[in-house]
């Protein structure tokens, strides 16, 4: 018995020993958090994060562990789980919406070591960055390809937030629209949400039944693509390709692609060149991309949209090219001008086309 005590004691004390030696490998890992507004199988934003989350995970797997929370509610629980992130020993933290500005701020000056990026936000510190993707331009793209293929002249705009973001998306995809067709009109029903299903798809059945034949979103979810399949009407995908759940009803997607920006900046925070700063990146640096057209669209169509994505790459196109009114009639942006990145990310307007109000 006691020989047994004595050998039992043997294998516990290696085995600690053993458990000790994987538990320091496993800190010398970097460790890269991810905060997500909805659930990773959104088929939307979320999901499209947590593609670049695995894109870091697959490019520095010997050397980072990455980790997530999927569907973190604005307010209290952002900062909760902003918060344990930061004392779990990440080194970097990505948040990965609009509504986590503020918490990452406060968060961001009590843990000074730990690096913070904040998507679609504005304010930055020593260690705090911000990014986003310039979607507006494929929203440009998808307005010219609505503007010929409605035959209502309505299109239905499927809204989360009125932050700028959305607001831009909105305007940007009315004007394309009607410098090809200046009959339409775009009609918009906010959510006040990024993923709801249901709400989502009672959104796009009331857009329907005011006659929109086009359907755009800036929710995550495919339910109103799958909506818009239902009803025989087109619909564009929001985030990511979504033709799997509306192949015949998708005209195309505005895609979002992290996975080069978060190798990166994971790469730079590895290296100990990472720096604070403000990113927004758009065709041109691969950050937005359009997903293939539907063949139901003719080819001069394409060519056209096809043109005005080259255009924007090379900076010979500007979604936000004066004259340009809101919807009082006023000249917002003069004949000849375009809009810079301030009144960009301050948007808070209706252009000329809009039906509606922005709610408060």
């Amino acid at each position: 018995m006691i020989l047994k005590r004595i050998v039992l004691g043997v294998f516990l004390i290696t085995g600690m020993l053993f458990n000790a030696a994987d538990g320091s490998a496993a800190e010398k890992k970097a460790k890269v958090g991810f905060v997500y507004v909805g659930p990773i199988g959104d088929h939307g934003w979320s999901y499209q994060h947590n593609v670049g989350r695995l894109a870091i995970a697959r490019t520095f797997s010997d050397k980072v562990k990455t980790t997530y929370v999927e569907s973190v509610p604005y307010g209290a629980d952002a900062t909760r789980v902003i918060t344990k992130l930061a004392r779990s020993g990440h080194d970097l933290i990505f948040t990965t919406s609009f509504g986590y500005m503020n918490p990452t701020l406060k968060i961001a000056k009590r843990f000074p070591k730990v690096k913070f990026e904040h998507a679609t936000g504005y304010k930055r510190s020593k260690n705090l960055a911000t990014y986003s993707g310039r979607f507006y331009e494929g929203r440009h793209v998808v307005g010219l390809i609505a503007g010929k293929m409605t035959k209502s002249n309505i299109l239905g705009y499927v809204a989360s937030y009125p932050i700028p973001e959305v607001i831009r998306g909105i305007n940007s995809t009315i004007i394309a629209a009607r410098s090809v067709n200046p009959k339409i009109k775009i009609k918009v029903v906010w959510v006040s949400t990024w993923f709801d299903p249901g709400k989502e798809a009672d959104a796009t059945k009331a857009l329907i039944a005011q006659g929109a034949d086009v359907i755009l979103q800036h929710t995550d979810s495919p339910a109103p693509l799958q909506q818009a399949q239902k009803n025989k009407v087109w619909a564009v995908g929001q985030a990511s390709d979504m033709v799997n759940f509306g192949p015949k009803a998708q005209l195309t997607a505005i895609i979002d692609d992290w996975n080069a920006y978060y190798i990166n900046r994971t790469k730079a925070m590895l290296e100990g060149t990472w720096k604070s700063q403000d990113t927004w990146g758009g065709f041109k640096s691969g950050m937005v991309k359009m997903a293939p057209y539907n063949k139901a669209i003719p080819a001069d169509v394409v060519a056209m949209a096809e043109k005005a994505k080259d255009g924007i790459i090379a900076g010979t196109v500007h979604p936000f090219t004066g004259p340009i009114k809101d919807q009082s009639g006023k000249i917002v942006i003069p004949a000849g001008k375009t809009a810079d990145d301030g009144m960009l990310l301050g948007m808070n307007f209706y252009v000329e086309g809009v039906d509606g109000t922005i709610p408060k």
